[in-house]
């Protein structure tokens, strides 16, 4: 299946990362022999003074168009575009089949290409039946507008009946599982800052199934907690300030000294080193912090250093 030890997050190329920067990034991404960059038809509306996303996907197709050629596989998503000005949560797109089609002619026009890479049903739709759900992203398959699929910010339980779903019809199964990950863990039963969908959230039930089918991709994003690792003007947010986070920060200092890395490298070189391996989605704004990544993304942790992280 080829999984990425990293994915570049472009969420905010076009808005608030501006085109010469983002640019830059990429090229530094691309030189460093990164293969995915991960995107959706909603980055970023909320920076945007539409209302709307879209710009992420333009700005990708303008640099693929100026590099044509690259050997860069793309990921973007579907079902979290809100359907008016103002409208997120409540009012999104969905996952309906036509909406789905739509979406995704209306992704490939901006990125300049035929087809994706891999495909995700970016949040879940109880109003679509998963019947409907494996028809609709197993046709996307069929048609060659993606390699594959996956699912994001769904629970882990829902997953396995999707995939069982479509491997009863015959469709092709989601072979990817996206959900919000990090070293650092809140205490359990608040609520996350910035997480509006409580799905979203990789559930000890989602890490189990990971673990127990390779088959099946996982992708964390907000690996590094917006850079509340390494920068002291971003503190923790309430949820995280707990007994078990002191431990954790004591045994990802050690760590981190002994590497000689920041504690958010080892952050990201725990989660491709760990079982399972998980690909971070790694959200960038200077080239800087995408060469820091890839070096963190190509360190492999010991069995002594991930006993020591593991075990706090």
């Amino acid at each position: 299946m080829n999984t990425p030890t990293m994915a570049l997050g472009a969420m905010y190329f076009g808005t608030r990362v501006d085109e010469r920067t983002a640019f830059s990034i990429l090229d530094r991404y691309a030189e460093l022999g990164g293969t995915y960059i991960d995107t959706s038809n909603n980055y970023s509306f909320w920076t945007s003074d539409t209302g709307f996303g879209g710009q992420s996907e333009a700005l990708l197709g303008r640099w693929l168009a100026s590099n044509p050629g690259v050997g860069i596989r793309l990921s973007t998503k579907v079902g979290a575009q809100p359907t008016r000005v103002g409208g997120f949560p409540d009012h999104l797109e969905g996952l309906r089949a036509d909406v789905v089609r739509t979406s995704m002619a209306q992704s490939l026009e901006r990125l300049g290409v035929d087809r994706v890479d891999l495909y995700w049903a970016h949040v879940e739709d109880p109003t679509v039946p998963v019947e409907d759900l494996v028809a609709t992203f197993g046709g996307l398959v069929s048609d060659g507008l993606t390699a594959r699929w996956g699912v994001s910010n769904h629970p882990s339980w829902l997953l396995e009946r999707i995939r069982a779903t479509a491997a009863l019809a015959g469709h092709a199964e989601p072979t990817a599982y996206q959900q919000r990950y990090s070293y650092l863990q809140p205490a359990g039963g608040m609520p996350v800052e910035g997480q509006p969908i409580p799905t979203g959230m990789l559930s000890p039930d989602g890490l189990d199934f990971l673990r127990r089918d390779p088959t099946v991709d996982g992708w964390v994003y907000t690996a590094t907690l917006l850079g509340r690792y390494d920068r002291p003007d971003r503190p923790l947010q309430i949820e995280y300030r707990h007994p078990g986070t002191d431990r954790r920060l004591a045994a990802l200092t050690e760590v981190a000294k002994s590497r000689g890395l920041r504690p958010g490298q080892v952050v990201l070189a725990w989660l491709t080193s760990n079982t399972p391996a998980l690909t971070p989605i790694v959200g960038v704004s200077t080239v800087a912090q995408v060469e820091q990544a890839a070096e963190a993304t190509s360190t492999t942790l010991d069995a002594d250093e991930l006993e020591v992280l593991n075990n706090a």
